[in-house]
């Protein structure tokens, strides 16, 4: 007989920052994806999770990240927008995921040795399993057989991708310990940190190929569906404020504007969920027993009119929050220890500083950005359609033409 859980819901932006930040709150949201997410960055607590995370920080400085954007970026995405733009049309739920897939292969760590398609279609395939393991909580399949599909896919990975990604970067880490090679010489990737870092991190090889496959699909999965998304809201915005188009075209920080109003109706996970380790009793006065599931309703305080405005439920790039200190994407990349650690390299910078040398769109702005550069419109002939497989509100497919 099971023990019935109880669970709290917030629904305030105030009790909903300061359960994100309380140190006895331990991360729940993953509770059911373990066969992927154990023992991964997002799930750890207190110091395990403090000595990765500081580590990892290290990949996601702004020089790094402006490195990214500026140099290493734009040649990935025409790469991979070149046969679909020749071909005058795309899909692009599948497509996103591949653009974004290989650009979070960058900073995960992932090589690929071949570069041909077929190698691409199966890393992409072994993601979405990747994907599905994280979400298995929302999946309207056999858990089971799926728990399966994604077992043989995390073995396939690491005997293909991974193993071959880990040994390089060993050679390459014992040159520059012996004077042959370079600090210049080693990649700017997650893979490389953890191997750099063995010594005191102590990670056995199955929890590398979780983290990595983590960074692969959070990188990847989360991107993906803002930048379809977004494309969807500025098509629609399009179709009521055709006095935008021309913007829309032209002004790279208003679509960074509709990233940031798309990312806060349609956060990554509709929930944030945290296990309360001890008695907490907020700021406001609610008691949260020890034992309860803290479920934060990110659909419902994202969309709170005091917060943003009496349209809250509506996408208008041009929002400013109401309140002092909201962040126009509201509480989707959530806060404290847990707060998204990609956040800048997705979103790019908040307010644009005099340097503007330092200023980055983010990984989504800079892709939806190339779209509309391309002419992109959805197909007329061809509707959009969601996805039945999962209860989170996915496309399924998104068909559009380039013209």
């Amino acid at each position: 007989m099971t023990t019935a859980v109880h669970e709290i819901r917030i629904t305030s932006m105030d009790e909903a920052k300061e359960v994100y930040r309380h140190k006895e709150m331990r991360q729940a949201l993953y509770d059911a994806g373990q066969i992927v997410m154990a023992d991964v960055l997002v799930n750890l607590h207190a110091d395990e999770h403090r000595s990765r995370r500081r580590l990892e920080n290290r990949l996601f400085r702004r020089e790094t990240l402006v490195h990214y954007e500026r140099d290493l970026f734009p040649s990935v995405i025409e790469q991979t927008l070149e046969p679909h733009v020749a071909a005058g049309r795309a899909e692009i739920v599948e497509l996103s995921h591949q653009l974004m897939m290989n650009l979070a292969a960058l900073n995960a760590g992932v090589d690929r040795s071949t570069g041909t398609t077929e190698e691409t279609a199966r890393l992409y395939a072994q993601m979405m399993k990747f994907i599905e393991g994280a979400t298995l909580a929302h999946t309207t399949r056999d858990i089971a057989e799926v728990e399966a599909e994604i077992t043989e896919s995390m073995a396939a990975f690491d005997r293909e991708f991974l193993a071959p990604s880990i040994a390089r970067r060993q050679a390459l880490l014992d040159a520059v310990a012996s004077g042959v090679a370079s600090e210049a010489d080693l990649p700017l990737d997650v893979l490389t940190v953890l191997l750099r870092n063995e010594d005191s991190l102590q990670l056995p090889h199955d929890v590398i190929v979780r983290e990595i496959s983590f960074f692969l699909l959070a990188g990847a999965h989360t991107s993906a569906t803002a930048f379809v998304r977004t494309l969807h809201n500025l098509f629609q915005w399009s179709a009521l404020h055709p006095e935008d188009v021309e913007l829309i075209r032209s002004d790279r920080s208003f679509v960074q504007k509709a990233v940031y109003e798309t990312i806060r109706l349609n956060p990554s996970s509709p929930t944030g969920m945290r296990w309360a380790l001890v008695d907490i009793t907020l700021k406001s006065g609610r008691h949260i027993p020890k034992g309860t599931r803290v479920i934060i309703d990110l659909n419902t305080i994202n969309r709170d009119p005091a917060v943003f405005g009496a349209d809250a439920d509506v996408f208008d790039p041009r929002r400013v929050p109401l309140v002092e200190g909201a962040a126009p994407w509201g509480l989707s990349f959530g806060q404290g220890m847990h707060a998204c650690i990609g956040q800048e390299l997705a979103a790019g910078l908040l307010e644009r500083t005099a340097d503007t040398a330092e200023y980055e769109y983010g990984l989504v702005s800079v892709a939806v950005q190339s779209m509309i550069d391309r002419g992109v419109c959805p197909d007329p002939s061809d509707s959009a359609v969601m996805d039945a497989s999962t209860t989170r509100p996915y496309w399924g497919r998104y068909p559009v033409l380039f013209t």
